[in-house]
């Protein structure tokens, strides 16, 4: 399974609409990425007379792909930040 490491910034204010402080920019950066390997369940394709083989994240859902080509996605860390009303008017 491939796994991905990323770090999450998110920012939140408060509106007129809304009067609970709610994230309104979120960022996401990739930190780190442990690749899984190649596919163990290749999936044979058919067009015509051709035939072709494709890794199983390609064709199948997540439920029914290879332990290779799953992902999955960890936070390392998640920050928090709040505009003060100045800024935000």
């Amino acid at each position: 399974m491939t796994i991905h490491l990323v770090d999450i910034e998110q920012v939140t204010h408060t509106c007129p609409a809304f009067a609970d402080p709610h994230p309104f920019d979120i960022r996401r950066t990739p930190v780190h990425v442990i690749p899984g390997g190649p596919c163990r369940a290749p999936v044979t394709v058919r067009c015509g007379a051709q035939t072709a083989q494709i890794p199983c994240h390609r064709h199948e859902p997540t439920k029914r792909q290879c332990g290779a080509c799953r992902v999955i996605v960890t936070e390392r860390t998640i920050t928090t930040r709040t505009l003060t009303e100045e800024v935000a008017a």
